[in-house]
């Protein structure tokens, strides 16, 4: 999240980071973004028990009052369900710290350690239904060396993770991502700049 409020600082980037969400009132990002001047919210979902779905209605609620465009996943560990995947299909990223499609899930830098891996990365992604499957638009691969540990092969991952994920933003914004055959391609030049009127 701090890279891509980073990025966005820059005059010419194409996405403006307008608000940061969150479902837990103590998550630190929150206190980043205001410091930094964006708004922020917080729909917790603990009052909507087991109704994912009735969570995500008050999570899109947010959204719209806000007039959001695109969504950055970024350390939001909830499972989607299809509604609200659905309703942002295309607009909606994720990144994920290893190279998909090796390594879905949780606990990635300790699973690539034990596995004997020789690279490790990062990958961003758009979300589809199934966890950590939506089409890849960027990744960055990191090498795994003699004497690493989870700490410092998931430093390295991070610094990763900081390169890729304003880029991925930029070319959604920029309107440069195109899905054929369920296969993420970008188009060299910007076509479109992504608005919704009022």
């Amino acid at each position: 999240m701090a890279a891509l409020i980073g990025a966005a600082k820059a005059p010419d980037y194409p996405a403006e980071i307008s608000l940061v969400v969150s479902n837990r009132a103590d998550a630190a990002g929150l206190a980043h973004a205001a410091a930094e001047g964006i708004a922020t919210a917080v729909v917790d979902h603990k009052p909507f028990g087991k109704d994912r779905e009735a969570f995500e209605r008050a999570l899109q609620g947010v959204l719209e009052a806000h007039w959001i465009e695109l969504v950055c996943l970024a350390g939001f560990m909830r499972l989607l369900s299809p509604w609200l995947v659905e309703h942002w299909q295309g607009r909606m990223l994720n990144i994920h710290p290893a190279l998909l499609p090796a390594f879905k899930g949780l606990d990635t830098h300790r699973r690539a350690l034990a596995a004997g891996a020789q690279v490790h990365g990062a990958t961003v992604h758009l979300v589809a239904s199934e966890v950590d499957s939506g089409p890849i638009v960027l990744q960055e691969a990191v090498p795994v060396v003699a004497g690493d540990t989870v700490e410092t092969l998931s430093a390295r991952v991070l610094e990763a993770e900081h390169r890729i994920y304003p880029r991925a933003l930029k070319l959604l914004a920029q309107g440069r991502l195109k899905i054929v055959d369920g296969v993420c391609r970008i188009s060299p030049e910007p076509e479109t700049i992504i608005r919704v009127s009022r």
